[in-house]
């Protein structure tokens, strides 16, 4: 007798293939078989009319600390997500000595724009390296499958203290830092994750301990992977670093290398499209590279008080780590608000922020600083800071930063390097949450855009991630495969608006969404709450 049957659904392979009609049958956690009219299970559903594919595969998600106290990874499961790669961008928790757990959590405040009250409340601190933190995960379970990556900063931290943030790393450390991820690599990481953006900064403002490595530490660590015979290099990458370095890292490891953020900007339209063309053509000559691509326009609601959009820029740094009267005198200061128009006047690469105030609305009048500062006779910037400064930093504004070009996003998602990611699910969590990527791009570019075939969009979401990332037996339906599934109804599917809860440890608030359409998740078989999920720890060579 099978566990469970779901009769007459829409079956997408999740490999591209044309979609048929049928049923599946599960069995210990197992596709067991597809095909029609099996008679006997102890649960069965009635698709009709749904579509079956396999469950998301979401690889880019900042989880590391969420999950040590909250396993279910709210809201992940229910808009159809069944796997997570955490780790991303070096930002982890683990390596960590009892006296660095501050400032980790400090810098995560700052760069993933976490409350350090609920950090604070909620982490538990049950390891401190990255075996022991594996091992923490396996034995607690959770709702979801996860494959974590060594991050970067955390190892920096680990071997130079203080010192991470401040200069490069000597041969010595250098030697201390690959000891680490060679460790991690053996009891199971999925691969070895850094930034090099100038948007990531921590506590104080000081940068990410990730940046201010050089190209020899880099090409150290990420040789590791060879060494281990497996796994991905992951790179939040700045303009500064070129896809030809990049390639390099790729033929001397011998491994993948996935490129984020490859977001669209309005105001220098053709740099996204570069970095794919590099990419391309270093696939040609048998690299293995792909960009991390959102389906998703990237807005962000924040205040002056948290001024993550604005951080990136090279003119906000003599107000970074500042606070209080000390900072609202920089704000108010003439030179500091000249040099940030100059450098909004200038084309660069990429940077969240382009000085597009049209985009930038205050939430409470539902105006534009375009609309506002041409009403009132004044600059943007200066109508912007003002009404901050004059509201004590508490006025929300929403952005709409990147990604808003939907013809210029079609080309990227349609692009053969490119890979659907950059959900940040765990992190930001004041600012956005784009943890339904799937569920939008399955609604609104299948959907309503028609951009992509459904069929097209499943693979995107399923077997492509789990190809480069090396999950085995997941992300296809095919008997044998992990039944790891998500039903839900075409017509309809999508994501909800946002909205604010407050169930984040010591009251905390974040944004979350609701799903559209869903009927049914299950991870190897059996429903999230039930907490089916496992450890990744083994990955295809």
């Amino acid at each position: 007798m099978h566990d469970l049957v779901i009769r007459g659904a829409l079956l997408l392979d999740g490999l591209g293939s044309p979609p048929v009609r049928g049923d599946l049958a599960v069995k210990d956690g197992r596709i067991a078989e597809i095909g029609t009219s099996f008679l006997s299970a102890r649960e069965s559903v009635n698709a009709d009319g749904l579509a079956l594919m396999p469950g998301i595969i979401d690889n880019h998600t900042h989880y590391d600390a969420q999950i040590t106290w909250d396993p279910s990874l709210s809201p992940s499961p229910a808009l159809g997500v069944t796997t997570a790669v955490i780790g991303n961008c070096g930002f982890t928790i683990a390596p960590c000595r009892a006296a660095d757990r501050e400032r980790v959590m400090r810098n995560l405040t700052q760069v993933e724009g976490m409350s350090l009250e609920a950090l604070r409340a909620g982490i538990r601190w049950d390891f401190e390296s990255v075996p022991q933190y594996l091992d923490m995960l396996e034995r607690r379970g959770a709702a979801l499958n996860v494959a974590a990556f060594v991050g970067h900063s955390s190892v920096r931290t680990y071997v130079m203290g203080d010192a991470a943030t401040q200069r490069v790393a000597t041969d010595g450390e250098i030697a201390a830092m690959r000891k680490i991820v060679l460790e991690a690599m053996q009891a199971g990481a999925v691969g070895f994750s850094t930034s090099t953006s100038p948007a990531h900064n921590g506590d104080g403002g000081l940068p990410m301990p990730s940046r201010l490595a050089d190209e020899k530490e880099l090409r150290a660590l990420v040789g590791c992977l060879k060494e281990a015979g497996r796994g991905v290099f992951m790179l939040t990458k700045g303009g500064h670093t070129a896809v030809g370095f990049l390639e390099e890292l790729a033929a001397d490891s011998m491994r993948p290398v996935v490129i984020a953020a490859l977001l669209h900007s309005s105001t220098n339209p053709d740099a996204v499209f570069k970095d794919l063309s590099e990419i391309e053509q270093a696939n040609q000559r048998g690299r293995r590279l792909v960009g991390a691509v959102s389906c998703c326009p990237l807005a962000m609601d924040f205040t002056l008080a948290s001024p993550y959009v604005l951080e990136g820029l090279e003119s906000w740094q003599p107000a970074l780590g500042k606070k209080g009267e000390e900072f609202k005198r920089i704000l108010s200061n003439p030179d500091f608000r000249n040099s940030i128009r100059a450098e909004l006047s200038r084309p660069a690469h990429f940077r969240l922020f382009n000085g597009e105030w049209e985009k930038v609305q205050v939430v409470e009048s539902q105006r534009s600083i375009a609309e506002l500062a041409a009403a009132a006779g004044k600059d943007p910037l200066d109508c912007m800071l003002d009404l901050a400064l004059g509201e004590d930093l508490g006025t929300v504004f929403s952005a709409l930063l990147l990604n808003s070009d939907e013809a210029a996003v079609g080309r990227m998602l349609r692009h053969p390097n490119a890979m659907v990611s950059l959900s940040d699910a765990g992190a930001h969590l004041t600012f956005f949450n784009d943890a339904g990527f799937g569920l939008h791009l399955l609604g609104h570019w299948v959907r309503e855009l028609g951009i992509l075939s459904l069929r097209e969009a499943a693979a995107k979401l399923t077997s492509h991630p789990a190809r480069v990332f090396g999950i085995r037996g997941r992300g296809v339906l095919k008997p044998g495969h992990h039944a790891d599934l998500l039903l839900f109804d075409p017509k309809v599917v999508g994501r909800g608006a946002k909205r604010r809860v407050h169930d984040l440890p010591a009251g905390q608030p974040r944004l979350t969404a609701d799903a559209l359409g869903v009927h049914g998740v299950w991870v190897n078989g059996r429903r999230p709450e039930e907490m089916p999920g496992r450890l990744l720890r083994e990955f295809a060579p």
